[in-house]
């Protein structure tokens, strides 16, 4: 019997793959004894322990029950968990969990539309890149399209949370894939700015230094009408609790707000840049 070497090291998929082994040749158990808990099948088992499979939140649950995990402290699935948000900037997906409670969402974007107002093709291309780039696995990618939906459909709910989004002019200038994802995402645009809850506005480049913020903001009241702001570097994110720096932060978005275009003006130029794209 051929047994394959692992190298725990090698990638966090690695390390959950030869903890999975460990544990089950802890207990005795060859792969079939293991499949018949899990429901898995011996050959599935044998992938996911060899890094030939990633692991899934499903898998990871069956895991946990079957080697007897479930309720402590080094679950499968909260590996997994670790894993999925591995591709996430630090910061980022604490800074999510506030969002989907938010009464107030306050952003500003550069470069790209924002997720939360993505179309999922719009998102896949922008994900595709980042794997053709090795900086995600197609699995991070296609976690992170899911995380986009998930997200949006958070603030689908009642009462609404009201909606404030200003897009640097490149976000609607850059193309992302080809004509008909830009096209069905400047419809999305559109709708968003008709919704009852939302305020859409377009920061053109002519705004120059007047413009007061050079990277992605947003800032988020709560329900107990505390404020929180977040903010990403390229290499991490940074969600700011300090009511202070926070008002600070608040008082340059409604500066930009008032400079950028109101949001008649932001739509027509965004319907301008749909009709380009057909």
């Amino acid at each position: 019997m051929n047994r394959k070497e692992l190298r725990p090291d090698a990638s966090p998929q690695a390390a959950y793959g030869a903890r999975l082994r460990s544990l089950r040749e802890a207990r005795g158990w060859t792969q079939d004894d293991l499949a018949v808990p899990m429901e898995y099948s011996s050959v599935h088992i044998s992938a996911v322990e060899t890094g030939r499979k990633p692991p899934t939140l499903r898998f990871s649950r069956s895991a946990d029950r079957a080697l007897g995990l479930q309720g402590t402290a080094d679950t499968f699935e909260r590996e997994y968990r670790q894993m999925r948000q591995g591709s996430l900037l630090e910061g980022f997906p604490e800074y999510v969990k506030y969002e989907g409670r938010a009464v107030e969402l306050r952003l500003y974007e550069v470069g790209v539309v924002p997720g939360l107002l993505q179309t999922r093709e719009y998102a896949a291309t922008l994900e595709a890149d980042a794997v053709r780039r090795e900086a995600t696995t197609p699995e991070q990618a296609e976690e992170r399209v899911r995380l986009v939906a998930h997200r949006q459909s958070t603030l689908v709910r009642t009462p609404s949370p009201l909606i404030h989004v200003v897009l640097d002019e490149s976000c609607i200038r850059r193309p992302m894939g080809d004509s008909s994802v830009m096209a069905a995402q400047f419809d999305r645009l559109l709708e968003f700015a008709e919704m009852p809850n939302t305020l859409l506005q377009v920061a053109p480049f002519s705004m120059g230094a007047r413009r007061p913020f050079s990277l992605p903001v947003t800032v988020l009241t709560m329900p107990d009408r505390s404020i929180m702001s977040y903010a990403e570097s390229a290499q991490r994110g940074h969600l700011e609790q300090d009511g202070a720096a926070v008002v600070a932060i608040l008082k340059a978005y409604h500066q930009l707000q008032a400079e950028a275009l109101p949001q008649a003006a932001s739509v027509a130029l965004i319907d301008q840049f749909r009709k380009g794209s057909q």
